[in-house]
């Protein structure tokens, strides 16, 4: 006889299930996509391109969302069919599947329960990272590099449609700083705890010594506006250049000056773009993406300003956030939650879920404490 008795778990996964539900608001969720498929349905839609992208943009986002609760809901409704299969059948391979789906489920409602904490203002848009080396010579700019193919493959994990929209190689290993675009809802709130300063700890590849060798990364997360953002950039205060785009050694990818630098001047704030395919196009990108740094930078300094009114200074939590060792113990660890895997290989192969669920809920005491 088949000693198989998982209800209790099951149980404990539709409370907390059920939890997510009521904070997602899945009937108003619903309407939200009625409206906008009723606008995306207009005839002259595409009379104002870029409302027609807001909308279909918009829609695309809270369909997946739903889908997401959704699928949930009906996973664990498969899973009782195949509890009970595996116990009128007395069936251990059946008994086994619904073991390894019940582990999955606890895994994808965790995620969600971590993104119901996700309640600040922009955390439900997408966002557009950029990621540049520091301090470590070649090391730093490879470091970058893995970095970047880090996150690109953990969007790729969770299926997240990605753009990369710029890219500055180094002259030897690795890139001097790259920016790409996630595409989905909560992006924004799910890897603004990934913003800091990285630092790698290894024997270097590129030295002659057999010495270890530390290198800086640092990572920016910014939400992408769904509407202009309004922060007047006076003609004045920027300087636009504009480049052939390239790619590794230099090979030359355009034929025409597509890619475009602006340099805020006041700031020294330097975006590049050379994704789309007119200058155009790249310099208004850049525009949007400089203007919303802008506003966070402002917020933030308003922010640090009211806490010195109240005479609570404190250093920045993104400093310094997550070590990488490649020597030794072979360990990555993040220095605000303390949260750490003995594998890095699986964490540079974006396997990052545990340090965002550990920072998202860090932060969320952070807030609470305040």
């Amino acid at each position: 006889m088949l000693e198989f008795d998982i209800s209790a778990d099951i149980q404990a996964l539709r409370s907390t299930f059920a939890d997510i539900q009521a904070v997602v608001d899945v009937e108003a969720l619903r309407a939200e996509i009625a409206r906008l498929s009723e606008e995306a349905g207009a005839p002259d839609l595409w009379d104002d391109v870029e409302k027609a992208q807001k909308v279909t943009s918009a829609l695309s986002h809270r369909q997946a969302e739903l889908k997401r609760v959704t699928e949930v809901e009906r996973r664990l409704d498969d899973l009782d069919v195949l509890v009970e299969l595996a116990i009128e059948m007395d069936d251990e391979e059946s008994a086994e599947e619904a073991r390894k789906e019940l582990k999955q489920l606890e895994e994808v409602i965790g995620q969600l329960e971590v993104q119901t904490l996700l309640d600040g203002e922009y955390d439900d848009r997408a966002a557009v990272v950029t990621i540049r080396s520091g301090a470590g010579g070649d090391d730093a700019t490879d470091f970058a590099d893995m970095l970047l193919r880090m996150y690109l493959r953990w969007a790729e994990r969770h299926k997240y449609p990605v753009k990369v929209m710029d890219t500055s190689y180094a002259e030897g290993a690795g890139i001097k700083s790259a920016t790409f675009e996630v595409d989905a809802p909560y992006a924004y709130g799910t890897l603004s705890v990934e913003a800091g300063t990285h630092r790698l700890a290894r024997i270097s590849p590129f030295g002659s010594a057999d010495k270890r060798q530390t290198s800086f990364a640092a990572v920016e997360v910014i939400p992408v506006m769904e509407e202009a953002v309004e922060v007047d950039v006076p003609e004045n205060d920027i300087r636009v250049d504009v480049f052939r785009s390239s790619g590794p050694g230099g090979q030359s990818v355009n034929t025409t000056d597509s890619a475009v630098r602006i340099t805020h001047i006041p700031t020294g704030i330097v975006v590049s773009m050379q994704n789309e395919k007119s200058q155009i196009q790249n310099r208004a990108a850049a525009m949007r993406v400089l203007q919303t740094r802008l506003m966070l930078l402002q917020r933030e300094e308003e922010a640090a300003k009211k806490k010195e009114l109240a005479g609570t200074i404190t250093a920045s939590w993104g400093d310094q956030m997550r070590s990488y060792f490649l020597y030794g113990q072979q360990l990555v660890k993040d220095l605000r939650t303390g949260h750490e895997v003995g594998n890095p290989s699986t964490v540079f192969d974006g396997d990052l879920d545990g340090f965002i669920a550990a920072g998202i809920r860090w932060r969320k005491r952070k807030d609470d404490d305040a």
